[in-house]
Parts: C-alpha cells; structure tokens; sequence
C-alpha cells in the first residue's frame, strides 16, 4: 500500500537522502520518496512486513520528526498544509538574510584587521606593529567567532551528515572552516607563548598563521549562494497561491426560486447554481437552463469562447461572458477541474528528483579521504620520531590546503553568471537545477495556442464574389459584436484604414451569426449553417471554398447582401515566424518535438504539417498534458514542456523543465522553471545553448577547484620532505585554496561573452488596439443613469450615431466614452442621449 508521511527536522538535501535510505533499509519497502520542498515522504510498502508506526520510528531514530498524513482532516487539508509551507519559505528567507547581513558586516571589519598593516592601509596605533600583534590576533579571534556563531548551521548540519556517514558541502564547508579557526587558536597560544618566554621568532612565524578571516570567509560567501537559493525555494508556493484564487468566493444559489449567495466551498453536489455574464463558474456541473458563452482558455486552452447550452457541462474557474444559465453541481471541492489541477501543480513539483551535482558526489569521496589522510599525516610522522608541532602543522596544512571554498564555488559562481546572461537575454531560469537539466533534453513537447501560435484569432483570407468591398462591409457588420472572430475581421479593417459603416439595425444570433440592416439592403454574417438557416443559395464554389479552409485548420463566415453570399472571410490562429525556425533547430539538435493542444484534430493535423513536427497530439484536457509528460518521462525520455496557459501549469510543473511564454498566464509562468519575457519559441535554443556552455564551464570549474588542492596535497602532507626538504606551510595551502577560487571565478565570468544564435526572421506584432485614422475619443458627463437598463440604453442611443465606433459606459462614473469619425460633433451625441432621456452635463475631448 501507499502512505504520505509529515517529515519535520530536513534542512538540506542530505537530510533529504538519510531520510530515503533509512527507510529504504526497512523489510517490505518497495519505494520511498522524501521531498525537501513540502517536508513530505511517499512510501509504498508492504503491509505484512512493516507498518506505519515502524516507518515513522525508523526516521525518528536519525534525528527527524514524522507523522502519518490524515490523522487531522482539518490540519491535513491542502489549503492549511500550503499556507505553512508558504510561511515555512518566507522564515527560512528572512533568518538565511538576516544571517548573511550581520556576517558581511562584521567580515568587513574582520578582513580589515588581519590584512590592513600588510597591504598598508591606515589602522588604529594599537593594532599596528609586533608589540601589538597579540591586540590584533585577539580582535580577529573575536570578530571570526561571532561569524562563526551566526553561521553555526554549517557545522550543526555538516557534522551531522558526517556522522550519518553522508558527508555533503556543508561536511566540506564545516571542515574547511573549522581546521582554519582551530589553527589559528594554536597560532594564537604560540603568540601567547612567545611573548611570555621573550621568543619574538616564535610569535613573528604564529603571526603570519592566522587563518581566522579565511574561517568567516568560507561560511560567508557559500551562505550567500544558500540565500539566492531560498528565494527560489520560496517563489515555488505562488503558483499554487495564484490557482487557489481563481476559485471565486462567492456562488450564488437558487433555492425555492430564490437567489442565495453562498461560500463556494458550502457548494454540495445536487445544488442549483446561477451563473451570468462576467461571472466565474465554482464548480464542476451541467447546464439545466439557459445558455453562455464560455471562455474555457484557463482550463482547456480553447482560444474561442464555447457557447453552452442545455446538457453540456461546465468546467470551475471558467468565466461566462455572455448570456445566463443554470446548471447543478456535481463535482465539488477538491473533486473539481480546478482542483485536480491544483493537486498535479504540488504533486508535479515535489515528485522532481533533485538533480545530483557533481560536487556533491565528489564530496562523499574527497571529505573522507582527506580526513584520512590528514590522520595518516600527523600519525605517520610521530612514528617517524618528529616533534607533535612539526606532525599537526602538517596535518592542519592538508586540511587547510582541501578547503572547500573553490568546490562550493564552482557550480553556483557559474549558474549566476549563466542565469545573469540569460536574463539580459529575456530568457529567466529560476533555478541551478533547470539550467543543468536543459543541456541533456531529447523531448520538447509544444502546447499550440499562445505558443506556437499568437493565441488571437487572425484573418487569413478575404474572398469576393461580387463588387462588393468585403473587409469593408464585413467589419461594418461586425463591428457590434464582442465575438473574437468579429473584433479580428474589424481588426484587419482597421489595421488597413477601412473606413466602416454604423448599420441602422444589428442582432446578434446565438451561436450562429448577425442580422444587419442598412437602408434597404440587409446584411447575413455567419457559418454556412447560418447561410442555409436563412435561404441562402450556397453554390458549389462557395462550398468548396469553405471546405478548403476548414480543412486547413481555419474558421470561415460567409456574408450576404440580400439573400446573396458576397464575399467570405477564413480567420484561425496564426503560427509565428520565429515558431517555425525554433523547430526546425530542434531537430537539427535531434531533439524530437511534439505538439500539445485542446483544439481538435483537424485544426491540429492542419497546423502540425506546416511546422513539420514529429507528433501531434490534439483533443487533450490538463490532465492528459500532464500524463503525456509523464509517459515520456517512463520511457526515459528528457522532456521540456512549453506553454502558456494555466491549463499547461500541470505538465509544466510535471517536464523535466517547464518554459513558460511570458505573455501567458501568472500561473504558467509561476509553474515553469524557465520563462521567456520575449514570448518567442526561438529563445528556448538560446537557452539550451547556454545550459550546454555552462555545464561545459562547471566541469572545468571543478578541475580548478581540486588541482591546486590535489597538486598540494602530497606537498602538505610531508612527502617530499626527506628528499627535497620541500613542506608546505598553512599559509601555502590557504594561498594555493585561494588561488583555485581565483581560477573558478575568473573562468565562470567567460560566460559572459556567451551569444546565442540569431533567429533569421522576426513575429508580427498583433494589437487589436489599433485605432481607424482620424479618430477622436471623447468624454460624456451624464445625469439621470441609475441602473444597468440606463447604461444599456445610453451605450444604444450613442452607438446608433453614425461615425460612432464604440462606446463604454460608467454607471460609476457617471460618464461615457465615445470612439468616433471626426465627422461626429459634440451636438449629435449630445441630442443621441438627451433624445434618450437623460441629461449631458458636459462633453470633453480627451
């Protein structure tokens, strides 16, 4: 059976991994997965072999707290449990800074003491000179131990693996800092010493050993990286913030005939909910009365609003924008949509294995043979008769000289360096991990709409098949619709500086198409159904037409003049430019790409042949996405998922790495690992390109980590002594640790002259903002509005003006704005309104 277990007491990934393989070792364990993140463990066990109880002793017994999830419903409930994992993030931040800040504040000073009189920088008298030496020893001893203090995490945790026998970095950094310290105390008591017996030679050689800065340094720098790192780790619960709120609070109920507003969460299955225009559906149901248009974009990707009717079911968190209905709940809490997706975005995160650095394996291995040398060190010259001073100093240097400063610096020194070219680039990696992962993908897989595509219905065609000017009546018709696929055709109008007509009568026909009147002559715009609903004649042209864009993914509308068809428009979601070269270069990396989309197979097939992709999958929910990535996760595949919508969210979070458009929704972008601020497909080769440079650039970082180390190792250890009189100093060894940090840096900050590659082509850039020329925009200050009714009917009376091209009214306000012609004076919208009844109290150019 499987169990979630409550671990408390992990601070790193070692905890981490003692918590795994103590349970692992346990009889009738088949898997075990701890995650750091929530503070969670899934085990799958045997029940005959081991129980819970058994489980929970096993991680007691190495020193951490655990607990079987579920015993408190209310304390186990998803929303408590990600509340104190939020506030768990934001402590950890707050005290890691708050160290951080006291520690370079006192490093300054404590740097200043100890290389001040060397570099001749003006000290205070008494800090100065050899009569002063043991003064200035004492304050740095004083200084370092404070830092120490502030930062005794290190050593709590790093001593701790070490005596779990899993030593990590903070085993190397707890080491390496506290051989310097401890060194310097003996350097300390031989100044001491040397004063008290009149031996200046003495404390002279104890002045120049004093490791004290290089102890706080250590802690110092490598708590910074730790820091940078819990602001990543706790950017990760705003996602899930983010999707719990679209839940709107509030339903609202019929009961007996009457409207009752409720909490959403004391919706029960079987209850009756109203839903009208702009509001959020709560819960999962079916439509029993009344009919919507349905903006499903948050959880199905659709890029058009659906239209509802009797019997189709509705889906939580997606917005009515036009019409009423009712519909009966039937999937509540946390069995609705939106609640599943909450649940894959958590599961998702914290199932991701952490990524095992190359520094950290090494460090099981380099840790205790150094430990072991530097015991065979001191051991071995004892019996070789030398004196207790001569045997430590040389087993302090193969510590010292093993510092791990350059180790704990070689991968992070790289990634921010890589992370800081990307973001000059538009490309935000969030994490080390995402950019070590990219460099080895073999799978992209593609969401389509607002990623391969623009997301915004476009027009593609224009047909005539008379003398008629078709944008120019088309956009006339359908300028008083808030249809997608009308604002895109009065889009291209305008884009084109067509000039449109105000009709003298307008309807809008659920579903179908318009009704428009002008003069003598009435207007038809709609889908062929439409067309033959309404006696028209469709000849065969017109049809085959019609069915030559279906069949390439696009949505035609034909419009008649008096029970003729004059013209046809195809309008469908645009592929970009940059889409097109972004996957030809994925294939040229042999990596294998998959488009991912809701629409449905033919607009999908249509798509997919254009850009060449290797598969196409079509008709999938957020769900499906997710175990789409999974699936190809099984098989051993590295997968990037791209997307933009909070639909895409669950298999983001699920992908090896998640890309996120930056146009998309806060919630993709919040789920993703990697997000794209120029909303190109192109800038994810960027990205791997880079991934690739800095791996490249941390293997050669760790070289130079261990080979001063390495090199200086048999040097400090006294190997060459007997032969060539050749010994290395502590104060080598830390020169040799600094020179390795030196060589680090200085290689990572190569990156910064990294450049990607050029894409050949750029997108077009769609506002569906733009304005006809000549436009004017004017401000009405109105009395007499009182209700919704009163603006229905100002918004009517003024859009009947001709030249008149919107208009949005504020009941708050008072006010309306006015889009028109130039032609359209002050005189004529005033006369529309007080026609109207209700009083202009002033017009205003804006």
């Amino acid at each position: 059976m499987q169990k979630q277990f409550h671990v408390t007491g992990m601070t790193c990934a070692a905890c981490q991994a003692n918590v795994e393989k103590r349970v692992k070792k346990l009889d009738g364990i088949t898997s075990c997965d701890v995650s750091l993140l929530a503070g969670s463990m899934k085990v799958d066990f045997d029940e005959a072999l081991v129980n819970e109880q058994d489980i929970c002793l096993a991680v007691q017994e190495i020193g951490y707290g655990a607990s079987v999830k579920g015993a408190n419903k209310k304390e186990d409930s998803f929303e408590s449990q990600w509340q104190e994992r939020k506030n768990r993030f934001e402590n950890e931040q707050k005290e890691k800074k708050k160290r951080l800040i006291i520690s370079f504040g006192i490093l300054i000073p404590l740097m200043y003491v100890a290389m001040g009189e060397m570099l001749h920088l003006p000290m205070p008298s008494v800090l100065v000179g050899m009569e002063n030496s043991l003064v200035n020893a004492i304050t740095q001893v004083l200084l370092a131990t404070v830092i120490l203090i502030v930062q005794k995490n290190w050593f709590i945790t790093g001593f701790k693996a070490l005596s779990k026998k899993a030593p990590n970095m903070d085993s190397l950094v707890a080491i390496g800092s506290a051989a310097s310290f401890f060194y310097g105390i003996i350097s300390l008591y031989k100044m001491a010493y040397g004063f008290g017996h009149g031996n200046m030679e003495m404390v002279h050689l104890a002045k120049h050993s004093l490791y004290f800065e290089s102890s706080a340094m250590i802690v110092t720098l490598v708590s910074f990286g730790k820091y940078l790192e819990s602001r990543s780790k706790a950017k990760t619960s705003e996602a899930l913030d983010k999707l719990i709120d679209l839940a709107p609070k509030k339903a609202t109920l019929l009961v007996k005939n009457q409207e009752v507003e409720v909490k959403t969460s004391d919706i029960q299955t079987g209850d009756m909910i109203v839903i009208k225009p702009g509001k959020i559906i709560p819960v999962d149901g079916t439509i029993v009365q009344g009919t919507g248009y349905v903006d499903q974009s948050a959880i199905t990707g659709e890029s058009l609003p659906v239209e509802k009717n009797k019997g189709d079911s509705v889906i939580s968190a997606t917005m009515n924008e036009n019409g009423s209905f009712i519909f009966v709940a039937e999937k509540v809490g946390e069995d609705t949509t939106l609640s599943q997706i909450i649940r894959l975005v958590d599961e998702a995160g914290n199932s991701k294995a952490p990524i095992a650095r190359v520094a950290d394996q090494v460090a099981g291995i380099f840790v205790p043979v150094v430990i072991g040398i530097s015991i065979i060190t001191c051991v071995g010259w004892l019996l070789l008769g030398t004196d207790f001073s001569f045997a430590m100093n040389n087993a302090i240097s193969v510590l010292v000289i093993s510092c791990p400063c350059a180790l704990g610096l070689a991968t992070p020194v790289a990634i921010m360096v890589a992370t800081g070219k990307a973001a000059q680039q538009g490309i935000l990696i969030k994490s080390a991990e995402s950019l070590e992962q990219l460099h080895s993908i073999d799978t992209i897989v593609l969401d389509k709409t607002g990623t391969i595509t623009y997301g915004k219905p476009i027009v593609q065609n224009v047909i005539s098949y008379g003398e008629e000017d078709v944008l120019k009546w088309a956009s006339s018709i359908e300028k008083g619709s808030d249809h997608p696929l009308a604002k895109s055709i009065v889009y291209e109008a305008r884009k084109n500086k067509i000039s449109m007509i105000t009709m003298d009568s307008f309807e809008n026909v659920s579903g179908k198409g318009i009704k428009a009147q002008k003069g003598k002559d009435s207007y038809l715009a709609g889908n062929l159904k439409f067309m033959e609903e309404n006696n028209i004649t469709v000849n065969n042209t017109i049809k085959q037409d019609i069915d030559a864009f279906s069949s390439e993914g696009k949505t035609p509308m034909c419009f008649a003049k008096n029970g003729e068809i004059f013209g046809l428009i195809a309008v469908a979601d645009a592929i970009k430019n940059t889409s097109i070269e972004a996957i030809r270069s994925f294939k040229q990396k042999g990596i294998q790409v998959i488009m991912l989309t809701g629409d449905n197979a033919l607009c999908a097939r249509a798509i997919g042949k254009q850009l060449g992709v290797d598969e196409i999958i079509s008709d999938v929910l957020p769900t499906d996405k997710e175990q789409v990535v999974r699936s190809l996760q099984e098989r051993g595949q590295k997968v990037i998922m791209v997307g933009d919508g909070i639909n895409d969210s669950p298999a983001l979070a699920r992908a090896d790495v998640g890309v996120a458009i930056g146009q998309g929704s806060d919630i993709a972008v919040d789920s993703a690992d990697v997000v794209l601020l120029k909303n190109s497909l192109w800038d994810v080769n960027t990205a791997i390109e880079l991934s690739h440079k800095t791996i490249k650039n941390i293997k050669e970082n760790l070289f130079w980590a261990f080979f001063y180390n390495m090199l200086g190792i048999p040097v400090a250890a006294g190997i060459f002594y007997p032969i060539f009189g050749w010994k290395l100093s502590p104060m080598l060894g830390a020169m040799a640790m600094s020179l390795s940090s030196i060589c680090v840096c200085t290689n990572a900050l190569r990156l910064r002259f990294f450049k990607g590659k050029n894409c050949i082509v750029e997108d077009e850039i769609i506002d569906m903002k733009i304005e006809e020329e000549n436009t004017m925009r004017k401000e009405m200050k109105i009395e007499g509005m009182m209700c919704k009714h009163c603006v229905a009917h100002v918004k009517k009376a003024l859009e009947a003006v001709d030249g008149v091209n919107e208009v949005v009214v504020s009941l708050e306000e008072n006010n309306a704005i006015v889009s028109c012609d130039e032609t359209v004076t002050d005189e004529m919208i005033t006369k529309a309104v007080t026609d109207a009844d209700y009083e202009v109290l002033s017009v205003n150019t804006l």
